[in-house]
């Protein structure tokens, strides 16, 4: 008769304090993202600024935190997964507060950078979540707790930066954004144990560098691609050159390296690329056609909604925010019992649905039409296939590296983000005299997340993986339950 091998259930004495600990965190990282949005005409006036400055600081925060996360998951690895934490949460404090005392868009464009060390925190607090619960029933509800957040705050980040601005200026949200980051600072030390990787040898800062040089031009270029008739296409292939330079570089350094940053066995590996690709592809699809041309689209009053730019936001972002969090739990739940990519699966096509009709909407949108939309959207990408690629990051890693997968694939969300922009907004320019060309850049936006689920298929199932964590405990748990019967 076969036993099948429970992994402890941790107490709820222990998961409470330590769940609680991590959102704050990651509530922590998710204000300084999202939460300065409305503020952006604010912050222009007081700081007697010009658009695209203000636009750059933005950029500026994005492009940090997407660089810092490229290493900062696997130096907690080495050094210790808290410390790190803290470590960040305590820098970002720091680059609030610059913020908030900024007399220029220059300072704050250094307080923002400095801010941007908070980019690993979502990949980062869902390896140390892992290792603190070992059974994979409950961690995928916490992780889906944890992880909704990252969608935004229920809308209620936004909401809260507008009030926020509108009433005591913009240096009052970083002000806030400061407080939350020592809470966090206090929260994580207290109520989270340190972790490290088994073996820990010294850090591949030689890795790091070329890697880091590549990712920061790969999308810096992006992001001036986006500005389309304005762009400097030669400061574009330049960057693009420089970071396909990066890439071959970083690639031979990590074949001659002892203990590189990641073995190039990994890299060749489909649990690497066929997950950065799904990841980087899914962001691409999704993510400016929710957070810019749906909006957009609902403010257009020749070819859309016509609403207010104080209004759009309760039809498209908060509902979309908000199903991601009600949707983040019982998606976590469901993988635990389902599986990860079979989850990540139907989130995936359920985004390239809602896309589809959103094609036919964009013709003859009203306020109601454009809120079920972002509703379904919600649900399927924010709630659904935004968690799974987040979770498969964490339970894909090997043992030995678990900060990798996920630092490599956080990168990917940033770069997918950047590229977004870049090519939707780029499609509906070309098509702009057909009805604003919302419908033309939310055709490719559907086309490329449909590309992302055929990719999805590639990426190997958990369970089949022998050397990641949940792999190594239940081989222990059964290696235990065999020495007890004997």
């Amino acid at each position: 008769m076969s036993h099948v091998i429970e992994v402890r259930r941790a107490p709820t004495s222990e998961t409470i304090p330590l769940v609680l600990a991590l959102l704050v965190a990651v509530f922590a990282f998710q204000l300084n993202a999202s939460m300065l949005s409305p503020a952006l005409a604010t912050m222009e006036r007081e700081l007697s600024a010009t658009a695209a400055q203000i636009g750059l600081t933005q950029t500026a925060f994005f492009t940090a935190a997407a660089l810092f996360s490229l290493f900062l998951p696997r130096w907690g690895d080495l050094v210790g997964r808290r410390k790190i934490l803290v470590a960040m949460m305590a820098l970002t404090a720091v680059g609030c507060v610059v913020s908030a005392l900024a007399p220029n868009v220059t300072v704050l464009f250094l307080g923002r950078v400095i801010q941007g060390v908070a980019g690993p925190t979502v990949p980062l607090t869902l390896i140390m979540l892992r290792q603190q619960i070992p059974n994979e029933k409950q961690y995928g509800l916490l992780m889906g707790i944890i992880t909704s957040v990252n969608g935004g705050i229920g809308g209620v980040d936004a909401l809260l930066g507008g009030w926020l601005a509108g009433n005591f200026g913009f240096r009052s949200i970083f002000w806030v954004m400061a407080v939350v980051c020592v809470v966090a600072v206090v929260t994580v030390q207290l109520f989270t144990r340190e972790s490290t990787a088994e073996f820990t040898p010294p850090m591949d800062w030689k890795g790091v560098a070329p890697l880091a040089v590549a990712i920061g031009a790969l999308l810096t270029a992006f992001n001036e691609a986006g500005k389309l008739g304005d762009a400097n296409w030669l400061l574009f292939g330049v960057l693009v050159v420089v970071g396909a330079a990066g890439i071959i570089a970083f690639w031979n350094i990590e074949k001659r390296q002892e203990h590189p940053l990641v073995t190039v066995e990994y890299m060749k590996q489909r649990r690497t690329w066929a997950l950065l690709l799904t990841t980087l592809l899914t962001m691409t699809g999704v993510f400016a056609v929710m957070n810019g041309l749906l909006p957009n689209l609902g403010q257009d009053v020749e070819n859309g909604a016509g609403m207010g730019a104080d209004v759009v936001s309760w039809y498209t972002l908060t509902p979309y925010a908000l199903a991601g969090l009600v949707m983040g739990p019982i998606a976590g739940a469901l993988a635990a019992k389902l599986g990860y990519k079979r989850i990540l699966q139907i989130g995936l096509l359920g985004s390239t649905l809602g896309l589809i009709i959103a094609i036919f909407i964009a013709d003859a949108p009203n306020r109601w039409v454009l809120f079920a939309i972002s509703l379904f959207i919600g649900v399927t990408y924010a709630g659904i296939a935004n968690i799974m690629l987040n979770g498969l990051g964490v339970v894909l890693s090997p043992a030995d590296n678990q900060g990798y997968l996920p630092g490599m694939n956080a990168g990917a969300f940033n770069l997918g983000a950047g590229i977004s922009f870049a090519i939707l907004f780029a499609v509906a320019t070309l098509f702009a005299d057909s009805g604003g060309g919302y419908a033309a850049g939310i055709t490719a936006g559907a086309v490329i997340v449909g590309l992302a689920f055929l990719c999805s298929f590639l990426i190997p199932d958990p369970e089949t993986i022998t050397d990641t964590l949940a792999a190594k405990e239940k081989a222990a748990a059964a290696a235990g339950t065999a020495d007890h019967k004997e």
